[in-house]
């Protein structure tokens, strides 16, 4: 059974120590056809200022209590306390070391929350971060209880002929009846939501890794029976970020074996247990015939981002869920520069601030505001968002820009050598950095405690006569839905004074502000900078690489903004300023009648676009970002309120073809400069160009008015990469021609027994627009591959639907929200963690224009008045509502 409480407010000023401390856990699993048994030994002692009458009280979630011992003999059942959610014991030593064994059953087929010790495809999984755990044995289910683990797992050797859990392999044996057990002995103490087990019919992709101190570790990534090939990618990328992070960060790997296992069911991205990570199968396993760039993107990054866990998250965690970002925003940042230095740094800045832009400034504006470390949660499973990841590494960045290189890496050096083994908080951190450079962040730190993103203006002023410019910024935040504050904060300002050349002014300013290494470190609510002899009217960059996560307010005319996309020498802002300047002009142009929206964007800005786009001097990969013009959620944030998304649409479709009826010979160029029907190559430069050329495709099909060029493109596809841009052309472009029909049904023949694939295929055509789209996907639920029960196949129809669709989902009548509700709700009582994350779709629905707004506010409250919803969702519903 689900529990339905609606949860209590945990607060980070309750935080106090354990009443008793954990010395060490034995747990033995026995798996066997519809059920567990779990005895768990612990090894423990009261804390010395803990009252002796105190008794020991341990977390639980839907367990069932078989037997209790304590140092070996029976426990009284006057002695203890067991529901299915705490166990109480009473009278326990008042010093020295006792023992406690706990005996619970579960049924892991029977858990569809994912949660806890659950089957997956006949395979036995666990998954605990963030209190999952608890659904496995009675515990200290948090992060700041840190102990060694010694595991044994015993089941049937021909259903499950793997056995795997973390740290290192001690011993294997053979059991009566077809059994056999495998007992592994992590040496490294960890918290609870570390704690991972596999069990199942595996096959095995091995490899090793010689570590820069000679230590030579196996590595091996487990999948599905017949899948082991499509993980080579993985593995390279895996002993690639071995090798970045021991060079970058001097981060050496601890362990004799590093294990890997690929889950088709699975709630997050993957996760970072100590030594055996378990994965969302989607970022593991991939090939050119069913991944794209796009995909084999996603799996470098988040094989590196678990694998960095190993010393940003495992061997230093989090004292408290508070202090999630210590190792989520950390670790974020971390696999964003291996990113960069793998691939190429511009392009990949874009996508991270692409990112930031699209799904945290929406959350840092709306009714699920929270600061970086909240002060307070009902339902943690709810705070692991964009604000604690994403946001979380900008902070990261600003410190390293701040600091510079070396004072950034000594701060990281001394906070690995202080507080390895530790369970950290954000306090402790900052102060690394403060004591091995001597800088104060005091400034800084309000980062983390003031939720919102603010304001950053800048005012500037040429004296012809004197040659002097001054420049003014200033800083401002809004108080929001989380009532944080709102105190000036020390951020970096990137800046640059560019010549009508392009060629950066080698000045400083000779009073006010200081720049150093072409960065204002603006900690008042406003400064200013002057600077003499110029040399003439200088263009302002400013803001270069998203040095800081604000919302930019710079009056300049059109025609400096348009220069400085052509000359400025920093490429990010290049992409910026034209990318910023797009998304105004759009939403501008939204707020005026249909009639008048022919023709949204001057001459002078679509010159500059296919300027860039046409440029063989620039990286294909960044001149395909500059085609790609921002999209609906982000031109409707930019309106702020009273937003028709009907308009915003037909604005965008305008400025499409304006702009294709223009370029359409570029155009042409681009996409025969990559033909879809040669070898594929995963390479950056390659997937660049193939970026290049599909972006181009969408513009030429626009200026043909024909989709005869994707669907040849379609037909002749060499790779999944160019297969899916020409069909996601003839969906969102032409969603009723026979070409598009045909080659639907054509991906679906050749994809239909591969379920990432036709996630892909569920997924496009949920985020094809149009108002008519929802009887569409109303009819995919019926589909005889969909299912409810597959996070990622839920994500594909429901998510894309709601998240990627705005005109079908903001239908004027409602009746998008109206079916996203019901669906949500039928998820809950599957698996709450799902349906509490795909209702955040509905949190922009306050700047809504009044039917939409009247519509989503009617089925938001008849969702939050239904019975029997899980805690998860109800907290989502009840923060959007307030």
């Amino acid at each position: 059974m689900l529990r339905t409480d609606t949860g209590q407010t945990v607060k980070l000023s309750d935080y106090r120590e354990t009443d008793f401390v954990f010395e060490s856990v034995a747990l033995t699993i026995r798996l066997f056809e519809g059920q567990a048994e779990i005895v768990s030994e612990l090894t423990l002692h009261r804390r010395p200022n803990t009252a002796p009458d105190a008794p020991l009280v341990l977390d639980g979630d839907e367990l069932r209590l078989i037997n209790i011992e304590l140092n070996g003999k029976a426990l009284d059942s006057a002695r203890f306390d067991a529901t299915p959610d705490q166990l109480t014991v009473r009278d326990c030593p008042a010093s020295g070391s006792f023992t406690l064994t706990i005996g619970t059953e579960i049924v892991p087929e029977d858990n569809t929350k994912l949660m806890g010790l659950y089957r997956s495809n006949g395979v036995w999984c666990t998954q605990c971060e963030a209190e999952g755990f608890r659904r496995i044995t009675y515990f200290y289910d948090r992060p700041d209880v840190l102990i060694p683990y010694r595991v044994r797992i015993e089941a049937d050797r021909q259903a499950a002929p793997v056995l795997l859990s973390n740290g290192n392999p001690a011993d294997t044996g053979e059991l009566e009846g077809g059994r056999h057990y495998a007992v592994w002995n992590d040496p490294f103490n960890k918290p609870a939501y570390l704690f991972a087990m596999v069990a199942g019919d595996l096959e095995l992709l091995s490899d090793s890794f010689t570590t820069s101190g000679g230590r030579n570790v196996s590595l091996g990534i487990y999948t599905e029976k017949g899948r082991s090939s499509q993980a080579v990618y993985a593995m390279d990328a895996l002993k690639r970020s071995m090798t970045w992070d021991e060079r970058r960060f001097g981060r050496e790997y601890d362990l004799d074996v590093f294990n890997i296992v690929a889950i088709s069911d699975f709630n997050m991205g993957a996760m970072e247990n100590k030594g055996l990570n378990v994965f969302n199968h989607k970022y593991v396993l991939l090939d050119p015939d069913t991944a794209t760039d796009q995909d084999y993107a996603g799996v470098e990054t988040v094989i590196a981002h678990e694998y960095f866990h190993n010393w940003t998250g495992n061997r230093i965690t989090c004292r408290d869920w508070f202090q999630l970002c210590l190792k989520e925003g950390l670790t974020v940042y971390r696999d964003q520069e291996f990113s960069a230095d793998e691939r190429e740094r511009t392009v990949q800045r874009i996508g991270s601030v692409r990112r930031l832009k699209g799904l945290q400034f929406p959350e840092d504006q709306g009714p699920l505001q929270h600061p970086v470390r909240p002060k307070e949660y009902r339902e943690i499973n709810n705070f692991y968002t964009a604000t604690v990841y994403d946001k979380g590494a900008e902070l990261v960045r600003m410190i390293a820009t701040l600091l510079g290189e070396e004072g950034f890496r000594a701060g990281m050096d001394l906070y690995f050598d202080r507080h390895d083994g530790e369970a950290a908080t954000i306090e402790a951190f900052l102060t690394c950095f403060e004591d091995a450079t001597g800088t104060d962040l005091s400034r800084f730190a309000l980062w983390y405690h003031q939720a919102g993103t603010p304001t950053l203006t800048v005012e500037e002023r040429y004296e012809e006569a004197s040659d002097r410019y001054t420049v003014t910024l200033s800083q401002s935040l809004e108080q929001g839905a989380a009532g944080t504050g709102t105190e000036p904060m020390l951020m970096p300002v990137r800046l640059g004074l560019v010549g009508p050349n392009g060629e950066d002014r080698n000045v400083s300013p000779s009073h006010g502000a200081e720049l150093v290494d072409g960065v204002v470190h603006l900690s008042e609510a406003s400064e200013t900078l002057v600077f003499e002899n110029v040399g003439g009217k200088p263009y302002l960059s400013v803001l270069r690489d998203f040095s800081a996560p604000v919302t930019l307010k710079h009056e300049q005319s059109e025609a400096d903004r348009i220069a400085l996309a052509r000359l400025d020498p920093n490429p990010f802002n290049r992409w910026r300023i034209l990318n910023d300047l797009l998304g105004e002009t759009l939403a501008a142009a939204s707020a005026k009648p249909a009639s008048e929206n022919t023709t949204p964007l001057s001459a002078g800005v679509v010159d500059a676009i296919m300027s860039s786009a046409g440029d063989d001097a620039l990286d294909p990969a960044f001149r395909a970002q500059i085609l790609a013009l921002p999209g609906e959620a982000e031109v409707a944030r930019l309106i702020g309120r009273n937003v028709d998304p009907d308009a915003v649409f037909e604005t965008l479709n305008a400025a499409r073809q304006q702009i294709a009826d223009t370029g359409s010979e570029v155009f042409a160029r681009l996409v025969a400069a990559a033909p879809a029907d040669e070898a594929f190559s995963p390479d950056a430069e390659s997937a660049g160009r193939r970026a290049l050329a599909n972006g181009a495709l969408g513009y030429l099909c626009l200026a043909d008015r024909s989709p005869q060029r994707a669907a040849e493109r379609f037909a002749h596809a060499s790779n999944m990469t160019d297969r899916q841009a020409a069909l996601t052309i003839l969906a969102f472009r032409f969603p009723d021609a026979k070409e598009t029909q045909d080659a639907f049904a054509a991906f679906y023949d050749r994809h239909q027994r591969d379920d990432l694939v036709l996630d892909k295929w569920f997924a496009i055509q949920a985020a094809a627009p149009g108002a008519s789209r929802l009887e569409k996907v109303n009819t995919l639920l019926s589909h005889p591959r969909f299912t409810l029960r597959n996070p990622n196949r839920a994500r594909s129809l429901i998510g894309s639907f709601a998240g990627l669709n705005p005109v079908a989902f903001h239908r004027s009548d409602g009746a998008g929200y109206a079916w996203v509700a019901d669906r949500l709700a039928e998820l809950d009582a599957i698996n709450p963690q799902i349906s509490a994350r795909l209702a955040t779709a509905f949190r922009a629905w306050r700047t809504l224009e009044p039917t939409r707004y009247e519509a989503a506010e009617m089925t938001l409250r008849k969702l939050a008045a239904m019975p029997q919803l899980s805690t998860d969702l109800k907290d989502i519903v009840d923060r959007t509502l307030a």
